[in-house]
């Protein structure tokens, strides 16, 4: 199955709350079922972005890591 992203969101450099605040900001732009991809670099967003998704009904599709990049698809609910 491939995956189409809508949108990619670079939020590498920045530490928590901002890659969920660029990812948010970001998704009010996408319609439901879109998907966005968010590369970040901070540790702590593994878990941002779990929690951040169970919270807003969001779906977490795919979540990698590649030589410290995180990598994140989210689809819109």
């Amino acid at each position: 199955m491939s995956i189409t992203v809508t949108r990619t969101v670079d939020v590498r450099g920045m530490a928590c709350p901002l890659p969920i605040v660029h990812t948010s900001k970001a998704m009010k732009e996408l319609a439901s079922g879109d998907l966005i991809e968010v590369l970040a670099t901070d540790p702590g967003s593994v878990q941002d972005f779990s929690a951040w998704c169970r919270a807003t009904g969001n779906e977490l599709v795919e979540q990698t890591r590649e030589d410290g990049v995180f990598r994140y698809v989210v689809r819109k609910r």
